[in-house]
């Protein structure tokens, strides 16, 4: 009934219904499509970073909007593409999975999407307003303060907006786990996919500060005169170094967890078997989010911390290697045995496992700190963490979504497309980067916009270029893929792979507004599987039909965006006229003034009644 009501809307119903939308679905949806567009504007730039290093000395773009090229692709890569589809993943899964209608803050739920995406907008503008930021992703000190133009503030106030979005997101999801479990669903029962978001968000709510913070002492240094950074005046560059991988190390693992999860969810799912050492995987993944916070250094180890540090750091990175390793074994165990069925999710999964093994590998290598010295600022580093986010983390988006892209929109993907893309992809991935580990160790250097002729650099960086324009075709085939399902594909049933085991494949494809009609009573781990054993299609319900309390949709998360939004371009040009300074404070009261409504106005929510979900079981 919901979908014959959906489609005879208008454009302009649909579109106002996202913008207020509070529904942890549509937003966890709003989150991929928003990350799969910027996923497509970082690509773009790493193809202009590739085409440039095709051959020596090459003159395709100059020496600054290279550096503006391979800021924007790894700031656009990490914080706006990989961390914001992770979080759709979640948004549109976890609730599902531990039985509970939605998420603890509907509303801000939201306001952190919505900050995310005003924050990617604003610093991808700085294209079109004078040049983008050029002191690279991590934004190291003194280049930073010292860059002109307005770019690297377009890079705080960006990473500011959507940082403070992301910690939303981070709170959300622990109040959501810990309060919102459906009956009989303990700890020990929850899916491994909720699991790795609940100390994913741990992570967040640890690591993001420290980034919060290095970004407001570099916005005082470069719009309000302050020398926090400044050698000079007494500042200390090196101490952004520590705060941003305070944050950054961690960042890693906010990445590659929940990859993890989505894992740990395919393979038992297409090895029809439960997950091989449950337990120690759950324990596991708290000892690599521990592990995390203890190794940031170690992407510092030439900056002069002296042996004691760089020992201390480099045996944290070693031990790092021993809870991801006991994972790597479980999915094998999980296999090993198993009914196999080799779908595109299950390619991917499989694909992910020898990938990020590698670069756990030279992760390891990069670990000893007195090898790094050699290995420090070249392309074996580039390669290194290449195999991890791409080998881990961008295999484990698009295992993701053909997995759940049933459960999300209702259809599900071409296989014969799905593996296309995945052997395009793959074998692109592992061209473009394999050959970086070599190129690395014969003394290439990162960052550099040319090299020269007759260092033995040229067959390597053309091969490696080759490579990424077949990681593009497998995006395109991915993306017609999805454009052909959407106009042609069929109706996906509850469960299309027939294997599911968690509470997600219980329900209708897509899930309806309120998740559950009625909660459903949870008997052990895999409790969907559990209820097909005993030869029930459905879950057993754990409460009587009744009416159904839902939040209310809300603009104001939208407004008080904007109005942060606007506020941003005050801090940046007030630097040039002080005039500006009037467009900062109208921006603070139109995100302020909205908060203010917002705490002021009683909103209680309505009902879905009885008789309505009585109708809709007809």
């Amino acid at each position: 009934m919901s979908i014959a009501s959906t489609q005879k809307k208008g454009f302009g119903a649909i579109l106002w219904d996202y913008l207020t939308t509070v529904d942890h679905k549509k937003i966890g949806n709003m989150y991929l499509a928003a990350g799969a567009f910027f996923f497509l504007l970082g690509g773009i730039e790493a193809l202009i970073i590739r085409i440039q290093l095709i051959k020596p000395e090459n003159d395709f773009i100059s020496a600054g909007l290279y550096n503006e090229m391979i800021t924007m692709h790894g700031t656009t890569m990490i914080f706006f593409a990989a961390t914001p589809m992770l979080l759709g993943f979640m948004n549109g899964v976890m609730p599902l999975q531990i039985g509970a209608r939605d998420v603890a803050f509907p509303f801000l739920n939201s306001l952190g999407f919505w900050l995310f995406l005003l924050g990617g907008i604003l610093m991808n503008l700085s294209w079109f307003f004078g040049g983008a930021p050029d002191a690279g992703w991590t934004g190291y000190t003194p280049l930073s303060t010292s860059s002109p133009g307005h770019g690297l503030d377009y890079y705080v106030m960006g990473l500011q907006l959507s940082g403070a979005g992301t910690l939303m997101g981070g709170i959300n999801f622990l109040v959501t786990i810990v309060t919102m479990r459906g009956p009989g669903m303990t700890y020990m029962r929850m899916p491994l996919f909720t699991w790795t978001t609940f100390v994913t968000s741990i992570l967040i709510l640890f690591a993001f500060p420290a980034l919060t913070v290095g970004l407001f002492l570099l916005q005082f240094d470069r719009m309000f005169g302050s020398a926090f950074f400044d050698v000079a005046l007494g500042g200390n560059s090196v101490i952004w170094q520590h705060l941003f991988w305070i944050f950054g190390h961690p960042e890693v693992y906010i990445l590659i967890l929940p990859a993890f999860g989505i894992f740990s969810e395919i393979i038992p799912t297409f090895s029809k078997k439960r997950l091989f050492g449950y337990s120690s995987m759950v324990f596991a993944t708290f000892l690599i989010a521990f592990l995390g916070f203890m190794v940031w250094a170690h992407h510092m180890f030439t900056v002069g911390l002296g042996p004691v540090a760089n020992s201390i750091f480099a045996v944290g990175t070693m031990a790092i290697a021993v809870p991801t390793g006991i994972k790597i074994f479980n999915w094998l165990a999980t296999m090993w045995g198993g009914s196999i069925k080799i779908n595109s999710a299950m390619l991917w999964a499989l694909g992910f496992i020898p990938s990020f093994t590698i670069g756990g590998m030279t992760g390891v290598m990069l670990g000893a700190s007195t090898a790094d010295f050699q290995y420090h600022d070249t392309y074996f580093v580039i390669a290194h963490f290449h195999y991890v986010i791409v080998g881990g983390v961008v295999f484990g988006i698009l295992a993701g979504l053909h997995y759940w892209w049933p459960k999300f929109f209702g259809k599900v993907l071409n296989e014969t497309m799905g593996k296309i893309a995945f052997w395009l992809f793959f074998i692109g991935f592992h061209l473009t980067f394999f050959i970086q580990h070599f190129l690395g160790l014969m003394g290439m250097p990162r960052r550099y916009w040319v090299f020269l002729e007759n260092q033995g650099l040229d067959t390597g960086n053309l091969i490696s270029t080759i490579g990424a324009f077949f990681m593009a075709a497998g995006s395109i085939v991915f993306i017609i893929n999805i454009i052909y399902t959407t106009a042609k594909g069929e109706k996906a049933a509850n469960d299309p792979w027939g294997t599911g085991r968690t509470l997600e494949w219980a329900i209708s494809s897509p899930a309806p507004e309120y998740n559950f009609k009625q909660l459903p009573l949870v008997r052990g781990l895999d409790p969907y599987w559990i209820e097909k054993m005993d030869g029930n299609t459905k879950m057993t319900p754990a409460e009587p039909l009744d009416d159904i309390h839902m939040p209310n949709g809300s603009i104001l998360p939208v407004i008080i965006s904007i109005g942060f939004f606007i506020a941003s371009f005050g801090f940046i040009y007030q630097v040039d006229n002080k005039s500006w300074l009037i467009v900062l404070f109208a921006g603070m009261v139109i995100a302020i003034g909205s908060m203010l409504i917002r705490s002021l106005k009683d909103d209680h929510g309505h009902h879905i009644h009885k008789e309505d979900l009585e109708k809709e079981a007809d």
